[in-house]
């Protein structure tokens, strides 16, 4: 059976991105903490070595395969910052096209800086995020 790579852990953010190298970089990611944090209502986790995520959703594709995820994160990586949202939601493309500089994978999007970017959409990215999988994977009881 499948085994899901990426889990939530108890491992500090903070020690994750004190070791940031880069101290710009190192910066962003404390302002990207503050953002997430304080639009999506939810404490970071660690997801994994390297992703700092926010809240979380049990997801049940129709092939079988299901696991858990963080609703949005971001994670400072060498070459860029990786930005999470939902896939598949359509809204994500309309905003983004308002966003800034960017450039975008299928669940990814990476940013050089934060100062690149419109940081009030980001908010409506994580808020719009956080609305599709919940109305998408609503929490089974």
């Amino acid at each position: 059976m499948y085994e899901q790579k990426t889990k939530e852990t108890e491992n500090s953010v903070i020690e994750f991105i004190e070791q940031v190298d880069n101290p710009k970089k190192r910066e962003d990611a404390y302002r990207l903490l503050d953002i997430f944090t304080e639009t999506s209502g939810f404490p970071a986790k660690m997801w994994g070595p390297s992703i700092i995520g926010f809240g979380s959703y049990h997801y049940r594709y129709a092939s079988g395969h299901e696991g858990d995820a963080p609703y949005v994160g971001f994670s400072p990586r060498k070459a860029k910052i990786s930005l999470y949202f939902a896939p598949g939601d359509e809204q994500r493309e309309e905003l983004l096209a308002r966003c800034g500089k960017y450039t975008a994978g299928k669940g990814c999007v990476y940013i050089n800086k934060v100062a690149d970017i419109d940081e009030e959409v980001l908010k409506q990215l994580i808020r719009q995020s956080i609305d599709f999988l919940q109305r998408t994977y609503p929490v089974q009881e």
